[in-house]
C-alpha cells in the first residue's frame, strides 16, 4: 500500500473560522436539538470522509443494515448540528456481502481515496482482520465481533468498542448459575470465530467447576446445515444452550425446537442482529448484550440515540443499531481530538487520547497501549410480549 501523504490531507481541509467552531459549538447537544439549528455552514464545503464496509445483501444484513442506520442517525444528526469543526462528515458504505476478501479490497479502495481518514464498523471476524491488516495506517473503529484472538494481535490502527465474547460467556454462565442451572452446552460454527467462542466456553465452564453438558458445531458461519447440530444438543437436553451462531442462529433455533427441544436458548451479542426474523421463537430468549437496551431510556446515549433515530426517519429501534451509533460517537470524538485540519495518523493518535470518556452511561477507555476501550455486558431477555427487558 503506497504511503500516506499527511501534506495532502492537511490541504484537503481547511482551518474553520470562529463563526463555524461557534456552530460548532452549539450544536454539541445532538438529538432533538439538532432539528432545531439553522442550515450548518460548512468549511469551504469540504467533507470527511468515513468509510464502511459490511455485509448489506447476505446471511448477515440484518446487523449490517441495523449498524449502518445508528451510525447513519449520529452523522445525520452531526451534520445538522453544523459538523466538525464546521466540516460536515461523509459515511460512505460499501458492501462486502460477508466475503473476507471483498472486506479487504473495499478497504483498499477506501486507502486509496486520500479524504477518507477513517474506517467504522466493519462486520464479522475474518473481516475485520482483512481490513485492519489492510489499511494498518488507517483507525478501525468499532468491529463487530468479539473474537478474542484478534484482540491479542498487534494492530495499533485498530479501536474495539463492544466487550470480547469471553466476557460475554462469562456473563452467561454466572447467570445461569445464579438461577441454579448448571448443565450448560453450546453451539458453535467451525471457523476462527466459532473456536474463539468454545474456547472462552470452556474457560468459562472451569472457572464455575462446571463441565459441558453438550457441545455442537455447524460447518460455518455462513452454513445453514443446522439440523444435525439441533439433534445433537436435543438428544443431550442440557438445561440451556448457548447459541454462538449469528445470522444462522434463527434456523439452529427452528430445528433445535422440531427436534423437540426445550432447553433454554442463550445467545450472544451476534444474536440480536437475528432476533426479528424468529418470530414467536424468540420470546423467552436471553442474551448477552454489549450496550444497553435500545429501550433504557435512564441512558443519555439512548435518549440522544432514539432522537436521533427518529429524526433520520427510523423508527426501528435495535441492538445493532445502538451499536453503531455509539461507534459513530466514538470515532467522531476521536476525530474532535484529531485537531481541525486531521491526518490519518493524527485520528489514530486522537483515539488514543479517548480515556474516561463517558459518552451517557457508557463510559469509553483507550489509552497508548490499550485498544479495548469498553467493558459493558448486560443480559436481556424477549418478553412474550416481543419485548426486551434487561
Amino acid at each position: 500500500m503506497r504511503a500516506f501523504d499527511r501534506s495532502a490531507a492537511s490541504r484537503s481541509l481547511r482551518r474553520p473560522t470562529r463563526r463555524q467552531l461557534l456552530v460548532s459549538a452549539a450544536g454539541l447537544g445532538l438529538g432533538a436539538v439538532a432539528a432545531s439549528l439553522a442550515k450548518p455552514v460548512f468549511a469551504q464545503a469540504r467533507t470527511l470522509r468515513i468509510g464502511a464496509t459490511f455485509d448489506n445483501s447476505s446471511v448477515e444484513k440484518a446487523n449490517g443494515t441495523g449498524l449502518y442506520a445508528g451510525s447513519s442517525a449520529y452523522f445525520n444528526a452531526l451534520n445538522k448540528a453544523g459538523g466538525l469543526n464546521g466540516t460536515r462528515v461523509e459515511l460512505v458504505m460499501a458492501d462486502d456481502e460477508f466475503k473476507p476478501e471483498k472486506a479487504k479490497a473495499n478497504a483498499l479502495a477506501f486507502a486509496a481515496d486520500s479524504v477518507v481518514l477513517a474506517m467504522l464498523h466493519p462486520l464479522g471476524t475474518r473481516q475485520a482482520s482483512e481490513v485492519s491488516d489492510a489499511v494498518p495506517g488507517m483507525a478501525v473503529v468499532g468491529p463487530n465481533t468479539g473474537t478474542v484472538s484478534l484482540r491479542k494481535k498487534a494492530s495499533p490502527n485498530t479501536f474495539w468498542v463492544r466487550a470480547n465474547y469471553d466476557q460475554e460467556i462469562d456473563r452467561l454462565i454466572a447467570t445461569a448459575a445464579v438461577l441454579g442451572q448448571t448443565r450448560i452446552g453450546i453451539v458453535y460454527s467451525e471457523d476462527p470465530l466459532g473456536q474463539s467462542l468454545l474456547a472462552g466456553f470452556k474457560a468459562s465452564l472451569a472457572k464455575a467447576n462446571l463441565q459441558p453438558a453438550v457441545i455442537a458445531s455447524t460447518p460455518g458461519t455462513t452454513s445453514m446445515e443446522v439440523e444435525p447440530a439441533a439433534t445433537k444438543v436435543a438428544a443431550a437436553n442440557p438445561q440451556i444452550v448457548i447459541v454462538g451462531l449469528a445470522g444462522t442462529a434463527p434456523a439452529f433455533v427452528k430445528a433445535l425446537r422440531k427436534a423437540g427441544d426445550t432447553s433454554s436458548v442463550y445467545g450472544l451479542s451476534i444474536t440480536a442482529g437475528s432476533l426479528a426474523s424468529m418470530g414467536d421463537l424468540a420470546h423467552g430468549l436471553g442474551f448477552a448484550i454489549v450496550v444497553p437496551s435500545p429501550f433504557q431510556t435512564k441512558y443519555e446515549i439512548v435518549r440522544r440515540y432514539q432522537a436521533d433515530m427518529l429524526a433520520n426517519g427510523n423508527k426501528d429501534f435495535s441492538l445493532p443499531s445502538l451499536e453503531g451509533y455509539i461507534d459513530a460517537a466514538v470515532l467522531t470524538e476521536g476525530l474532535r481530538r484529531a485537531g481541525p485540519s486531521p491526518s490519518r495518523a493524527a485520528v489514530i493518535a486522537g483515539m488514543e487520547r479517548i480515556e474516561n470518556y463517558d459518552l451517557g452511561g457508557v463510559k469509553i477507555n483507550f489509552g497508548r497501549n490499550n485498544r479495548e476501550g469498553n467493558q459493558f455486558v448486560d443480559v436481556a431477555v424477549i418478553s412474550s410480549e416481543g419485548r426486551l427487558i434487561s
